[in-house]
């Protein structure tokens, strides 16, 4: 079976590395914050050309802390893709404020940006964009429109480590950036681990402050805050794992590129690239008729898919009082048939050569 993910091969290229650092840590008897935290905030923000980087526990508590910084809660709106992991809609729930989704464009399956005005009200503080499967958004039109109404610009980059928007990386476009490093993703830690980068200074001391009990003194507490911060000990694993993180994103490109040259079978659509971005391919998504039984056909031939995500946000029985009514046509569209072939770094070619030939002999049932 080849599979949709490998993890431990990541970790065996760079053993020696990873298990030194680990060691360092151990053996300076700091557990929380401390220097591998700090270096790999530096790292981070250098990376992302960012001023500022603030390592937190996951890719939700960032969100959270991100609307939090800017004073968002309970009365505010907050428009969000309808097509999304449910996160970038659970932080905005969390802050006491309102989710409220646009639609997606049917070539990239980010936010359509021509469907976000309609959806901007007088409680509107901040759009929060996602950048799905590692395709980055169109920042320029949604940055254009959020100067018009005066709204913050919040980016949900879980899935972009590394990706460029224009000339520019992902991760100092906006007000703040929040990321996510899931095992699993572009960047990913030993466990769970998140981050955000801003350019504003004002929001970057709010966040030391509210990622650490509401307090920038000792025991002096001024927010209602939180306890989010990144363990020195993936803070460490995460500085491994950075300095080779150009190398396996170019893997991926490479995968993604013999995927769309050579999938040929007239029952896929391969996923659209706008010519202004590179995307970091955290997932390689293709829409198909008959998912089901395309899915079983694949696991038939030795290969795993998965599909990101079956059920919408405001499908989930989490929203379903508040969103019953409503529908996102696109969203409900591409939900129904996306799904997602293995494109990690270690996955070596003649096994993409194989699921090419695997995914061109495919034939729905009709």
């Amino acid at each position: 079976m080849i599979p949709f993910l490998d993890l431990k091969s990541t970790y065996l290229e760079l053993k020696d590395e990873i298990d030194s650092a680990i060691n360092r840590v151990l053996l300076s008897g700091i557990y929380i914050g401390g220097d591998s935290v700090l270096d790999f905030e530096r790292e981070w923000s250098d990376y992302c050309s960012s001023s500022y980087s603030v390592g937190v526990a996951s890719g939700l508590d960032a969100l959270c802390l991100a609307l939090q910084s800017l004073n968002i809660g309970i009365g505010d709106e907050v428009i969000v893709p309808s097509h999304t992991f449910i996160a970038s809609w659970l932080a905005i729930t969390r802050v006491g404020a309102r989710p409220v989704p646009v639609d997606v464009n049917e070539n990239d399956y980010n936010i359509d940006t021509s469907k976000i005005e309609e959806a901007i009200s007088s409680k509107t503080k901040a759009i929060l964009v996602v950048h799905l499967y590692g395709q980055p958004c169109n920042l320029e039109d949604i940055t254009c429109i959020a100067k018009v109404y005066d709204l913050f610009v919040i980016e949900d980059a879980a899935q972009s480590h590394g990706a460029y928007y224009r000339d520019a990386r992902i991760g100092s476009h906006s007000d703040i950036v929040c990321w996510s490093f899931y095992p699993g993703k572009n960047l990913g830690a030993f466990g769970d681990a998140g981050g955000i980068t801003t350019n504003s200074l004002n929001i970057y001391n709010n966040i030391k402050s509210l990622q650490n009990y509401g307090s920038a003194e000792k025991y002096i507490h001024t927010k209602l805050g939180y306890n989010s911060r990144l363990d020195p000990l993936q803070a460490a694993i995460l500085s491994c794992k950075l300095r080779s993180l150009n190398a396996w994103n170019e893997k991926r490109e490479l995968i993604a590129s013999i995927y769309s040259k050579n999938i040929t079978n007239k029952y896929i659509v391969t996923p659209y690239v706008h010519k202004q971005i590179s995307s970091a391919w955290h997932l390689y998504v293709i829409r198909v008729e008959s998912r089901s039984h395309f899915q079983e056909y694949m696991r038939n031939n030795g290969i795993e898919t998965m599909i990101h995500y079956p059920i919408p946000p405001y499908r989930q029985k989490a929203y379903q009082s508040e969103y019953a009514n409503v529908d996102y046509p696109v969203t409900s569209y591409i939900s129904e048939r996306i799904v997602s072939l293995p494109i990690f770094p270690h996955l070596s070619i003649d096994n993409v050569n194989y699921i090419v030939d695997i995914v061109n002999q495919y034939k729905p049932r009709l």
